[in-house]
């Protein structure tokens, strides 16, 4: 084994079964409550019959679709095994040993898995409340600095920066380095929003990435595609998987682009219950509970570090009424969950829980 493969530590799922007991609400991978698209499934199941033949290795007709809805160029688009695959491949095609890849503090945990397994370093700035300092990250920059990732919406902190301070981020980064841009949880967004995509139709050095896992209902399909200038685009082409989205992933996609009432359906419903668990969480203020503010389709909570209402104890309650949220202390934030938010059902259990284990510590 390479010394930088020995020194990754395996990304860790949300947890996904209770063993033989039932769960009440999986609240813990920032999945679609509802699914997928009707219409998603429908054409996803008309592609069956044709599993024995390798999917078109271009995702022509859903990148097609994708320069549609958003006014791309779609040989400017590249679709991978997930927004995970083109984490990997700027990495792969832009650093490598004595390079440097540089995130945020809370950030992605496969930003950190894809910098060492090229071999190059990962440089961790400083947060500020969870949250990207741009200053820190502009001060953590050295001429070995080859890629720098951002996710926002922050996963998994939910948090987010302003069109204004991303702009300023990528303005003082030098023109050598690459300036990946996450942004699985877009949809999500509201305000003064930077989606990346005209950053990276203007700036030779600037990706775009996002998904089809998180608002679209795919994640089973693993898509997601990337957007950036031609040689940009190349240099991923020239890495990827061959046949790296499937059949029935592309035309799942495709026709989940042409559903646009079912995400506004999502989303609408997403904004109202996060708001709504962030009240619920805020409620709970005197036992030393906090919600982060959230931009994506989570809550992350943070708890006391110390006594009878630690993330640790909160954790094992929710498991105990059948939820399964994610305790991080597996990326180095053992006093913080974070909450996907479910159906309405769901939601209001996992609140119930929370407030009848702190006013059991009371």
């Amino acid at each position: 084994m390479k010394p930088w493969v020995e020194g990754i530590a395996p990304y860790v799922p949300g947890k996904s079964a209770l063993g033989s007991r039932p769960v009440v609400a999986k609240l813990s991978s920032n999945e679609n409550p509802f699914g997928a698209s009707p219409l998603a499934i429908a054409a996803m199941t008309a592609v069956l019959g044709k599993t024995h033949l390798y999917p078109d290795p271009a995702s022509t007709a859903l990148r097609e679709a994708i320069g549609a809805l958003h006014g791309l160029e779609p040989e400017r688009i590249i679709c991978g095994t997930g927004s995970d695959e083109l984490i990997h491949l700027v990495a792969g095609a832009y650093a490598g040993l004595g390079d440097e890849v540089l995130y945020v503090r809370h950030g992605f945990a496969v930003y950190d898995i894809a910098a060492r397994r090229v071999g190059a370093t990962p440089v961790i700035a400083p947060d500020l409340d969870y949250t990207c300092d741009v200053d820190a990250v502009l001060a953590a920059v050295t001429p070995r600095t080859r890629v720098v990732f951002l996710a926002n919406p922050n996963n998994p902190t939910g948090t987010i920066i302003p069109a204004s301070e991303v702009r300023r981020l990528h303005a003082g980064l030098p023109a050598d380095c690459v300036f990946a841009l996450d942004c699985a949880y877009a949809e999500f967004a509201t305000g003064e929003y930077e989606d990346g995509l005209q950053l990276a139709r203007d700036h030779a050095n600037v990706v775009a990435l996002r998904t089809f896992s998180k608002i679209y209902g795919l994640a089973a399909q693993r898509i997601g595609w990337a957007y950036a200038q031609p040689a940009l685009i190349e240099a991923l082409h020239r890495i990827r998987a061959p046949f790296n989205v499937p059949t029935t992933g592309q035309a799942g996609a495709v026709a989940a682009l042409a559903d646009q009432a079912f995400i506004t359906m999502v989303r609408e419903h997403t904004l109202h219950w996060r708001t709504w668990l962030a009240g619920e969480i805020a409620a709970l203020g005197n036992a030393g509970l906090r919600a982060i503010p959230s931009a994506a389709n989570f809550v992350l909570v943070e708890f006391p570090e110390s006594g009878p209402c630690t993330a640790a104890a909160a954790n094992e309650a929710l498991l105990a009424d059948g939820i399964i949220a994610r305790y991080l202390a597996v990326q180095a934030m053992p006093r913080c969950i974070r909450i996907s938010i479910g159906t309405e059902a769901e939601t209001r259990a996992a609140a119930a829980s929370l407030r009848a284990f702190v006013e059991r510590a009371a």
